[in-house]
């Protein structure tokens, strides 16, 4: 119910509209009641109503004064003068402060009740259209995202030139004009909406999902503060996987870089300290100190490995989580830190045989017949007792390398079932107006953080995309070979609210429904 407040000084005048109009009939709650403007304003400003009605006359503060007020302070809350003086500089003034409507005395119930309804209309009306902008924005957001990862990636590929970046960018309204930039990579595996929640407040941070579990957030600085900036980015993304209990988050940040054709470099670099994470599981911020340590060189003939280096649930980490492009990067680092005892013949040969059952483990774990994948190895290193420590290292990149390429299939694999259930759902609902991304990840047993980036990897476009596609070509069509209302053919594509339609349909088409339509 819509919350209203009266003020009035004639106590008969104001106990009569208080007692006599069924406020609840109407859609209200009364809340409320004052003789004058003075007493009126704290108890507005506690129980902020939707809907004033305020005489126009009153000693100590007047209607117009108090609207004045009140108009500045809760500018949502609508106001309705009643006056007993038909002066033109009254309905001015009240024009002026925005107030919705004046009446002039005696009020009926009839003339009461049909101004309390066209108000609650346009109450009603106005929040559904604030909660179609918000929605809106809610899902443009998300196009958004896989937009900033294809732009980015053409950015740290180099494939685009100086100026092409900055007019893709104009075109995603992202602004990259900065002093300094730099890289972040986060890894979370939940809490992110909260964690990402954070960031977009701040024009400092472009955030976008890089793959399933990993965002990236582009740092931009006008200031010589780049590296509080970025300090401060770390520390916040600790605080709050801790107040929300996240088990296993990783973040990596670069070094800063003055030039936005730089950022390439700036992300080859972070990437390289990222991809150590499997090497370190416990060190949540992974830095270039830490990655430094790994690579450390020791002195000596030989040096008796730590037992946890060699853990095959690193492999069995790196496999299931690692991407493509960070097979080099773990590979050296994982070598590095067995520097010395690589000088060992011996434990060359273990390390092969220890990394080769590690990962026949991990790939007869996602279904994939040992046989088969041993076929694509060249195994001869192995029987070579005297093997030198550029052919390990070949060996090892092939197995992950492999590896990685047979979990991908599987996964794709596993994703297209998955989403060829989704699609065969959506397809078959996408006019029910209560079709929801929660609905449809539920329908596939996944959270809907993890059925968002799957259908945007897999799809490459996001689920709203492709629901609105299909709502959009639904109404082009209706609009071309029917003559239904635009409110009718909103409905039967899925939408309840025929401004939201037009304003999704204009955003897809460049053009109104009505303007389609010729």
């Amino acid at each position: 119910m819509l919350k209203v407040f009266l003020v009035e000084d004639e106590s008969i005048m104001r106990e009569g509209l208080r007692d006599n109009i069924p406020w609840e009939n109407y859609g209200y709650q009364f809340v409320g009641e004052a003789s004058d403007g003075e007493m009126a304003l704290p108890l507005i400003r506690k129980t902020k109503p939707d809907v004033l009605i305020t005489d126009i006359k009153m000693p100590f503060m007047d209607g117009l004064a108090l609207s004045h007020i009140v108009a500045k302070e809760l500018p949502n809350t609508k106001i309705i003068i009643i006056s007993g003086y038909d002066d033109f500089e009254y309905a001015r003034q009240a024009i002026e402060i925005g107030v919705e409507q004046y009446l002039l005395k005696p009020i009926t119930r009839s003339n009461l009740q049909k101004v309390l309804q066209q108000v609650s209309e346009k109450i009603e009306s106005e929040k559904a259209e604030t909660a179609d902008l918000r929605k809106f924005q809610e899902e443009y957001q998300e196009y958004e995202q896989l937009a900033k990862r294809h732009f980015f990636e053409k950015v740290f590929d180099r494939q685009l030139s100086y100026q092409d970046i900055y007019e893709e960018a104009s075109k995603l309204s992202l602004d990259l004009t900065a002093q300094s930039y730099n890289i972040a990579l986060v890894y979370v595996t939940e809490g992110q909406d909260e964690l990402f929640r954070y960031f977009f407040r701040f024009r400092e941070y472009v955030v976008f999902r890089w793959n399933i579990n990993t965002y990236c957030i582009i740092i931009l600085s006008n200031t010589e503060d780049t590296d509080i900036l970025t300090s401060r980015l770390v520390q916040n993304i600790e605080r709050i996987c801790n107040e929300q209990e996240v088990e296993k988050w990783y973040v990596s940040v670069g070094e800063c870089v003055e030039r936005l054709s730089r950022l390439p470099k700036c992300f080859e670099e972070v990437n390289d300290i990222f991809s150590h994470r499997f090497l370190t599981p416990s060190t949540h911020i992974v830095t270039k100190d830490v990655v430094s340590s790994i690579h450390s060189e020791n002195t000596g003939d030989y040096v008796e490995p730590d037992l946890e280096q060699i853990n095959p649930e690193i492999i069995k980490g790196f496999l299931a989580q690692g991407t493509k492009e960070e097979i080099n990067s773990f590979t050296l680092g994982y070598l590095s830190s067995l520097d010395e005892a690589l000088k060992s013949k011996i434990f060359r040969n273990y390390l092969l045989l220890n990394v080769r059952f590690a990962t026949l483990g991990f790939v007869e774990s996602i279904g994939i017949d040992k046989s088969e994948f041993l076929a694509t190895l060249d195994e001869s290193v192995l029987s070579d007792f005297s093997a030198e420590y550029e052919k390990v290292k070949s060996y090892i990149l092939s197995l992950f390398t492999n590896a990685i390429k047979y979990r991908d299939e599987e996964s794709s694999s596993q994703y297209k079932v998955m989403l060829k259930k989704a699609i065969a759902y959506i397809d078959e609902n996408y006019t029910d107006e209560n079709l929801s991304l929660n609905e449809v990840a539920s329908i596939c047993n996944l959270s809907s953080n993890y059925f968002s980036a799957i259908f945007s990897s897999e799809m490459d476009m996001t689920f709203v995309e492709y629901v609105t596609k299909k709502r959009i070509e639904l109404a082009k069509k209706l609009l071309k070979t029917t003559n239904k209302h635009t409110g009718e053919i909103a409905n039967d594509v899925g939408y309840k609210d025929q401004h939201y339609f037009s304003v999704v349909f204009k955003k897809m088409q460049g053009m109104s429904p009505r303007e389609y339509r010729g």
